[in-house]
């Protein structure tokens, strides 16, 4: 295969990492505020539960949570949720291994809602109390404050970690590859074996260092737009 065929090969496999981190952020980031905001709740079982619920997709490798999601329904309750949208899809659409992508799409979602909520949970509860009270004072009520005064301080202080984690993300999509879908390093794997070259492997780093370098400067000029406050 030439250098450009390759190329085109490993980009295939590059969209389909580029549709997990895409539908990651845009589903786990949102989900990740209702999250913190059970943590934080006064009412002691919701803040358990979810601080526990927390704590185990936390302490739970990725790849682990990916296996139980993809075997668990089919091996525990008989369910052949996965085989039954591969062959809808496969039949219908001619797309291959859709039962597979979603499943990896459920996982990083929940995966990364639940490290996005400590990161806004930590944002909150970082700012002082003295800025509530002050909010009171100026008849503010507790909606107006969090929207006027307390949010733009969040978003400030946040920015830095979500920024790690969001470039985490997009090199975590290679572990898509450990049930079979066809993310860029599984396609790179795949031409080592059919064609007995290595360098395709090597070649893949080319494609996240890129895509980190965008992330990193898009990430910074957001940080310094948001310099609005100094501590």
């Amino acid at each position: 295969m030439s250098f450009w065929e390759v190329t085109l090969f490993l980009f295939d496999g590059f969209k389909i990492s580029l549709l997990i981190f895409a539908v990651t952020l845009l589903c786990g980031a949102p989900l990740g505020l209702p999250i913190a905001f059970c943590s934080m709740s006064r009412f002691k079982p919701i803040k358990y539960v979810a601080k526990i619920f927390v704590w185990i997709v936390r302490g739970i490798p990725l790849m682990l949570q990916i296996f139980i999601l993809y075997y668990t329904p089919s091996l525990l309750f008989g369910w052949k949720i996965v085989r039954d949208m591969d062959i809808y899809f496969q039949v219908y659409y001619g797309v291959e291994n859709v039962g597979g992508i979603v499943m990896v799409l459920i996982a990083f979602t929940i995966n990364y809602a639940c490290y996005f909520s400590e990161i806004y949970r930590g944002g909150i509860e970082s700012i002082s109390k003295g800025q509530y009270e002050a909010g009171y004072v100026l008849g503010l009520t507790k909606s107006q404050i969090f929207r006027k005064i307390i949010l733009k301080q969040v978003i400030k202080r946040i920015v830095p970690p979500m920024s790690n984690e969001i470039i985490t993300l997009i090199k975590d999509t290679a572990l898509a590859n450990c049930i079979a879908v066809a993310e860029i390093i599984l396609q790179a794997k795949i031409l080592a074996a059919e064609q007995a070259i290595i360098w395709p492997l090597f070649f893949t780093g080319a494609f996240y260092l890129i895509f980190v370098g965008l992330l990193t400067i898009i990430l910074g000029r957001v940080e310094k737009k948001l310099d609005y406050f100094r501590s």
